[in-house]
């Protein structure tokens, strides 16, 4: 679609998620095809929902209620203006909500709002919130707060449960979803080695956890060309692509159950709440996270759905975002957590899910495959996997340290799928979902410091991926599971009385740094998996070919006991695109609307949807010229061809100049602007919480 330069059109329209009844877009209402939300006050219509604020306010609301019953705090000095007694007020289903709530945690179980004077800054806090104050937030406390509902994030959470019911005590642990439902941004292969599954929850197949297809049959293809191709004997495969006893999984469904077994052992999980905001101490260790206001209007002001933010502050801090997390490059940054590691780099995965006619499925099927489309000197792979009953998933990486700006990785991905190798899995078939993401390719050399005052990294945020082995949820697992016993053991050194569940004011403890969860990681079988590969992708920039013989010969011979390590020399993958005089423009073939699709048809596929709000793709102040005098004049502006969502355009102003038109409100959030951007002059920051993709199946 065409539109005038500056206008910001929705060329997506939202698409509502399976959880999603009538118009609402909060996926916890409770009526049957209704118009508008039951959990909203007068029955407000689904862009004014705030249905999810509300449910984590009802909590709040029950424990304040509860602790000013027992006199257990200050007593609240404008009752009529209380925020306790209003959000119970706003709609009946509220009120029993809050009661269950209250006697189900009572008055020391979970979390707790209370009166305290600002982490840094500010005035102090009461337990009323002006409405017309925008600089008033709500405070919630925690012994721990984990960002991120993935299964790193997740599996921290079980853990420091099974830990402290081991030991008889209650630790308050809060984990915080930007996705309006857990899973639903969700995205990976996913072949899934169930090594940490197996040591976190024993008996996962008697609780019904969602690994139906066992793998079966593996192959590995080197493509030659658009119709060419050649299997790769097994002999010649390494050990680690051997997949017999994994599963082929979607890692969406994995997390719901994941939070299911969490929220049954008392941890708190909201969906639809971006951390948009560390939040320190005044001696600059982390204290928490605040969540990103709701309600803002495009320009900037706030709307009548307006609703602030909520500081989340807790003795420990988890993030585990994953890849390229904005809170976890932010402390990364702040703590120096890089010094004397290398630069991270990444791919960009695109995947797409097909349902093929029964007869042509093969549950259990593996495939492989590198070379064509892609030249010899740009990384990337591809894989083709059967899932029952009746499923094709089929997925492309492009290595985003890639040169030539003309390349597409998106018209790659495509274009990779006219392969008759790849071809004859989907005949018959019909794509029901899209969606990409951005990867870690940087390996053991680029995992960073894990542990900081107040906080550790966890799964993705630090890099935890095999990548010759294709897989990192099993490793992203073991390192939640190991932080959160060394972050149980630190919160076990301080005495009863200064845990959250006591009563005790946060304030009064400085934050300790877990440094060993750091030595915990260094002696596991992740450190250990990860060394013996550390060569493998480093190997590739010598490009293609010589790449897969020395990989051959690290994964068959030596087994990661060379006595050498290969250095990731890159500054940044933006720094790797090469000006467009050095490459010629690449015409890609056009969609057939059958095998390969156009990227608006696709993202419809991705649920994408979000607010009206303002941009949360942000050029960096000092970099305001780069898009027009730079991207576009020197590299031919490949941010138009490397995003797989269409969010970015050029189009020409009244006078004819280059004008750079950014469509948010496509955006699936795969990070990859932030990356792969010349000079590095977008800065990725969170949305409203519960926007964003709607992946299903992935």
């Amino acid at each position: 679609k065409t539109k005038r330069p500056g206008e910001h059109e929705e060329l997506v329209p939202p698409q509502p998620s399976k959880g999603h009844v009538g118009n609402c877009t909060h996926p916890h209402n409770p009526a049957n095809a209704s118009p508008s939300c039951s959990l909203c006050p007068a029955g407000n219509p689904a862009p004014a929902c705030r249905g999810n604020t509300l449910r984590m306010l009802a909590r709040q609301a029950a424990t304040r209620l509860a602790r000013v019953a027992q006199h257990a705090h200050v007593k609240c000095a404008a009752p009529s203006s209380c925020m306790a007694a209003a959000v119970a007020a706003l709609h009946p289903t509220l009120l029993p909500l809050s009661a269950r709530y209250a006697r189900a945690r009572g008055p020391s179980g979970g979390s707790q709002l209370v009166v305290r004077s600002p982490v840094a800054g500010g005035q102090p806090r009461g337990m009323c919130a002006a409405a017309t104050d925008l600089g008033e937030r709500e405070v919630m406390e925690y012994d721990v707060v984990i960002i991120g509902a993935g299964p790193a994030g997740l599996s921290a959470a079980i853990r420091l449960k099974q830990r402290a019911a081991e030991q008889g005590k209650e630790v308050s642990v809060c984990v915080l979803e930007k996705g309006a439902e857990v899973g639903l941004h969700m995205l990976s292969g996913n072949v899934f080695e169930p090594h940490a599954l197996d040591e976190l929850i024993p008996d996962w197949q008697a609780k019904g956890a969602p690994l139906e297809t066992a793998a079966k049959e593996d192959s590995f293809f080197f493509l030659t060309g658009p119709t060419a191709g050649t299997r790769i004997p097994s002999i010649l495969l390494p050990k680690s692509l051997d997949n017999h006893g994994n599963y082929i999984i979607s890692l969406g469904a994995l997390a719901k159950w994941l939070a299911e077994q969490a929220e049954e052992l008392g941890v708190e999980i909201y969906p639809g709440f971006a951390a948009d905001e560390v939040l320190y101490t005044p001696e600059g260790h982390v204290a928490g996270v605040a969540t990103k206001d709701a309600g803002m209007g495009k320009d900037g002001t706030p709307k009548e759905t307006f609703a602030r933010g909520m500081e989340l502050r807790a003795r420990q801090t988890l993030f585990a975002e994953g890849c390229r997390g904005s809170c976890s490059e932010e402390v990364i940054a702040k703590f120096n957590l890089r010094e004397g590691k290398d630069m991270q780099t990444y791919g960009l995965g695109m995947k797409e899910v097909w349902e093929i006619p029964e007869e042509n499925h093969k549950a259990g099927l593996i495939q492989h495959s590198v070379g064509w489309p892609l030249d010899s000197q740009t990384y990337g792979g591809s894989f083709v996997y059967h899932m029952a009953p009746n499923k094709v998933l089929v997925g492309f990486v492009v290595g985003l340290d890639y040169k030539n700006p003309y390349i597409s990785p998106y018209q790659e991905f495509q274009r990779w799928k006219t392969n008759p190798h790849v071809a004859k899995h989907l005949e018959g078939g019909t794509c029901i979902s899209y969606g990409a993401r951005a990867l870690n390719e940087g390996g053991l050399q680029a995992i960073p410091k894990l542990s900081f005052p107040g906080g550790t990294l966890l799964g993705c945020a630090a890099g935890f991926v095999n990548v010759p082995k294709i897989k990192g949820t099993h490793t992203a697992m073991k390192s939640g599971m190991i932080a959160a016993e060394q972050v149980f053991l630190a919160l076990e050194e301080q005495s009863a009385e200064e845990w959250i569940g006591s009563g005790a004011e946060l304030s009064a403890l400085a934050p300790v740094e877990v440094t060993g969860y750091q030595t915990a990681m260094e002696a596991s079988w992740v450190w250990k998996e990860l060394t013996q590969v550390r060569n493998v992708h480093p190997s590739f920039h010598w490009g293609l070919y010589a790449g897969l013989i020395y990989s051959g010969i690290a994964l068959h011979l030596t087994g990661g006991a060379e006595p050498w390590t290969f250095r990731n020399h890159s500054k940044g993958d933006h720094t790797t695109t090469e000006p467009a005089a050095k490459h010629t423009d690449i015409e890609y073939p056009k969609a057939d609307g059958v095998l390969t699709f156009d990227v608006l048809t696709n993202l419809a596929r991705a649920g994408v949807s979000h607010a009206d709000q303002p941009s949360h793709l942000k050029i960096k102040p000092e970099l305001t010229d780069w898009p027009a005098n730079k991207s576009v004049q020197e590299f031919a502006g490949p941010e138009g061809r490397f995003c797989p969502a269409k969010v970015y355009e050029w189009h020409k102003d009244e006078k004819g100049d280059p004008l750079l038109v950014i469509n948010a409100q496509n955006c699936v959030h795969c990070k990859t602007c932030d990356i792969k951007t010349p000079g590095n002059y977008i800065n990725w920051t969170v949305p409203e919480g519960g926007g964003g993709p709607a992946y299903q199946g992935m």
